[in-house]
């Protein structure tokens, strides 16, 4: 199958073009794909859906701002801090116990709200704080314990490296990524994050992001985005994973809408992708090349 190519364009030319490769999965099943649905990449922010299911379990008192946070990449505005201080204070911790780097500080770093709730789940499970973080601790073992059962994998299968934050994250190809995203809401804590986070698109990154836009959108989607150009999102028991070859996240909109209108739901205004320059001008966009789409 041939990926999805995104174009830059400034003026009338082609400066730039992205590949992308995708996939769709539907009990167990593919049932659409650009590009090479094997393709193995790092998991990253995509899997904190995942990821926070077990605190979710833990504490089904939390509401869906705090359970929204802990699946987020947020922008640290007031709004997106505010539920990390909560979950701080549940978890009985501050933000030096947070082992996230300072993007500029520790708690307004982008994963503030995934490394909360971390420590709120070491808090419920009487682990020590220090080095949660760390693939050797009780809680990077359950998250790959998680993640294992949610793409359906041998642990010992799945590559891991360090994440951004300092997490650890785990390789694997993008049709379990997508055959994860399909299974969320019948994951055991999977329906009530799923909900959040549709609840509160907002905190899960901002305004003109992909994933956040995805759900704007009203048809159920659940997205969440990842570095290096993924998006993955699921509704209805289909899952979707998108990865940009190159890494780069301004096609991932463009090339969302593409795969989606494949599949035959609505993209809204996803496609729209105009290139500004710093006066706020309009000097091109990015668009879907016509043959990138050809199946």
């Amino acid at each position: 199958m041939t990926p999805i190519v995104v174009e830059a364009t400034r003026g009338d030319v082609v400066e730039a073009s992205h590949r992308i490769h995708g996939v769709a999965v539907s009990d167990g099943r593919i049932v659409e794909s650009c590009g090479d649905p094997a393709l193995v990449t790092f998991f990253r922010s995509s899997a904190k859906p995942i990821q926070a299911l077990p605190v979710v379990r833990a504490r089904p008192d939390l509401d869906d701002a705090e359970i929204a946070i802990a699946c987020a990449s947020h922008l640290h505005r007031p709004d997106q801090l505010e539920p990390v201080r909560r979950l701080l204070t549940k978890a009985g911790a501050t933000e030096d116990d947070l082992e996230c780097g300072p993007e500029p500080t520790r708690l307004e770093h982008n994963c503030s709200g995934k490394h909360a709730a971390m420590l709120l789940l070491c808090h419920e499970r009487g682990w020590p704080r220090h080095g949660y973080r760390l693939a050797t601790h009780p809680c990077q073992e359950e998250m790959l314990a998680e993640i294992a059962a949610a793409v359906e994998a041998d642990p010992s299968s799945l590559p891991t490296a360090i994440d951004g934050c300092g997490v650890v994250t785990h390789a694997l190809t993008l049709e379990r990524m997508a055959h994860a995203f399909s299974r969320l809401e019948a994951l055991e804590g999977g329906a009530r994050a799923a909900d959040a986070m549709r609840s509160h698109p907002e905190l899960i990154r901002g305004d003109g992001a992909a994933d956040t836009e995805l759900m704007r959108l009203g048809e159920g989607w659940v997205a969440k985005g990842g570095a290096e150009g993924l998006l993955c999102a699921g509704r209805d028991g289909l899952g979707i994973a998108l990865k940009v070859e190159d890494g780069a996240q301004r096609p991932i909109r463009p090339g969302l809408a593409s795969f989606l209108a494949r599949l035959g739901f609505a993209t809204g205004d996803l496609a729209d992708a105009p290139m500004a320059n710093s006066r706020g001008e309009t000097v091109g966009e990015l668009r879907v090349h016509r043959t990138g789409t050809s199946r």
